[in-house]
């Protein structure tokens, strides 16, 4: 690759002015059958560069056991990019934000008592250090000084925005250093005072992150960077969606006049996002501001590509605006990938979820309730279980607190859902609350309680999940518990029988499962239009959740998850659908 250096207010490549035009793809968001696909459409498209968010929690999902292949072969992807003449941006940091689970950081940090995240807390610090002793050598032979890709190297992620710690940016910025990462150094934050303030160190170059008005943010970055070229690392040219909002969509002409004024004026830029790609599985993060708000599972971003890689508008007036400033390739864009519209598939056979405990899970006796983290459960779901005599008059079941949502039951009856948003501590039992009455001979109460996303930004990130202190019966709190975690990471233990037609359907979490023909391999969509809320498996593969409030109706299914003749369908449905069936479409319907 070719040797990048940085004078005064330019990069340079061989001694020659850069202007870095990047985009962002998270190897993790799409599968690696689609890695060289994505990039090629980048490279086509007139960017030079990509750049990419490395997830901590992918590489170590159980502390001290490490992950580099298939998805997580970072190093594959990056050679990928080599082999297209791409330079690549690389942000390792342990915290990457993204909108992604706990923003990046692996949960079993949160089952350490007093853990302090992001600051020069040595206890969180040894972990990062013992990461990072695994993760930068594997990327030392892909800098760019040692004739790899890798141009430069992020030392923390917008830390402006959550702390001040200085020694905390220093002793990454140093451990970078004394693993022998020599490339450029950089920070990223927004463009206010505050936040370049505490986010900034000496060594590392400072750029900003912003989607608009780009004049007043390179002005305030200025300020701070007086003398080194200007970046906006984060071009925020779409946005993501929440589970009950609108699906958000940015104009292609407002996006590409800005990246016109971004590069008349001779600074670089890193489109966020080049493709957004899926938050599979249950990585998708949340936000908390006023309240709690988990991410939807399609990170589509209303990006250039789409979730599936297809070519946008916006891709097209991108390209016109790069080809006044750079040569554009032709001839490059490779095949588009088909899709394919495999019809209904009936769901036929099915396992209700309390019939299954002992097959999914081991229980754990405890007298009050833990959190996942506690016992080493990182996602999914979890059940706690607990007797209560009677007789006892109708009263409020409150739990203190519930992270994130938890359909009650009595003696396996659903009762109704608590909800992190709404759910009052006092013994007032609003209109959404769930009271209970307790018979003379008492009665079983269970409460099943989703992980909808750590919150992976701002001031709330310390984000454990399923109970977190206690459950109250009235004023009394409950305890002697049975605790059964539900990952759902392996369902092949599961047991199924036919769907029984007769009758009313009850409202009881159940997994169903039914199989559908591929001839022929393309991607597709899974409509969930008719069920209520829950997740999503094609052939053992988490496609992640599905919710009825929206926007998204549908989940993407890439190719390389199919196979040709018999394909499995299994759907964890938490409350009811009308009809047992779904189906592939060739569209997808994100609100």
């Amino acid at each position: 690759m070719a040797k990048f250096t940085v004078e005064g207010r330019n990069f340079l490549v061989n001694d020659r002015p850069f202007q870095m035009i990047s985009g962002a793809i998270h190897y993790f968001r799409v599968v690696p059958e689609y890695w060289r696909d994505r990039l090629l459409k980048l490279k086509a498209c007139g960017f030079n560069t990509v750049e990419t968010y490395i997830a901590w929690n992918i590489h170590e999902p159980k502390k001290g056991q490490f992950c580099f292949t298939g998805a997580a072969d970072i190093v594959r992807f990056i050679e990928i990019a080599a082999e297209l003449d791409l330079h690549v941006i690389v942000r390792p940091s342990p915290y990457i934000c993204a909108e992604w689970e706990f923003g990046g950081l692996p949960s079993w940090l949160l089952a350490e008592d007093g853990m302090k995240l992001r600051c020069n807390y040595k206890p969180y610090l040894d972990h990062v250090d013992a990461y990072y002793d695994v993760l930068i050598p594997l990327l030392l032979p892909l800098l760019d000084t040692n004739g790899g890709p890798i141009i430069a190297m992020q030392v923390e992620n917008e830390y402006g925005s959550y702390g001040n710690d200085k020694n905390y940016l220093e002793y990454l910025r140093q451990g970078l250093l004394r693993r022998g990462v020599d490339v450029l150094l950089f920070t990223s934050d927004g463009p206010e005072d505050h936040m370049l303030q505490g986010g900034t160190i000496p060594g590392a170059l400072a750029t900003a992150n912003f989607g608009s008005r780009p004049e007043e943010s390179f002005e305030k970055l200025g300020e701070y960077e007086p003398n080194n070229p200007l970046v906006c690392m984060e071009y925020w040219n779409g946005w993501f969606d929440h589970w009950g909002e609108e699906h958000h969509v940015r104009g292609y002409d407002d996006v590409a006049d800005v990246l016109d004024r971004i590069l008349k004026s001779g600074a670089s830029v890193n489109f966020y996002m080049f493709q957004g790609g899926t938050n599979f599985g249950f990585y998708n993060g949340a936000n908390f501001f006023d309240k709690y708000e988990p991410t939807v599972t399609s990170y589509d971003y209303n990006a250039l590509l789409s979730e599936s890689g297809d070519i946008t508008d916006k891709y097209l007036a991108i390209r016109d605006v790069i080809s006044k400033y750079s040569d554009v390739p032709k001839a490059l864009l490779p095949t588009p990938i088909p899709k394919h519209n495999y019809g209904t598939v009936q769901l036929t056979e099915q396992a209700r979820l309390f019939d299954s405990l002992e097959l999914l899970s081991v229980p754990v006796q405890s007298v009050y309730p833990e959190t996942m983290e506690k016992l080493g459960q990182d996602y999914g779901f979890i059940l706690y279980t607990t007797r209560i005599s009677g007789p006892r008059p109708r009263s409020k079941v409150t739990v203190q607190e519930v992270r994130d949502r938890a359909l009650v039951f009595m003696d396996n009856v659903y009762q109704g859902v608590i909800e992190r948003n709404n759910h009052s501590l006092s013994l007032t039992a609003e209109e959404h609350d769930v009271a209970v009455e307790i018979p003379r001979e008492g009665a079983s109460l269970s409460i099943l309680v989703e992980n909808l996303g750590r919150v992976n930004y701002g001031w709330m990130m310390k984000d454990p999940k399923g109970i977190t202190e206690g459950v109250r019966h009235e004023r009394q709190f409950l305890y002697d518990w049975t605790i059964h975690p539900l990952p759902l990471d392996d369902l092949t233990s599961l047991v199924f029988e036919p769907i029984d037609f007769g009758g009313d359907p009850v409202p009881e979490p159940t997994f169903y499962k039914g199989t559908f023909e591929v001839d022929e391999l393309a991607d597709t969509f899974l409509n969930m239009e008719g069920w209520t809320k829950g997740v999503a498996f094609v052939n053992g593969f988490n496609l992640g959740r599905y919710w009825e409030i929206g926007p998204q109706k549908t989940l993407y299914v890439p190719a390389p998850l199919l196979r040709e003749g018999a394909n499995e369908l299994i759907i964890f449905e938490l409350h009811g659908m009308n009809e047992p069936q779904v189906t592939l479409q060739e569209v997808p319907d994100l609100g």
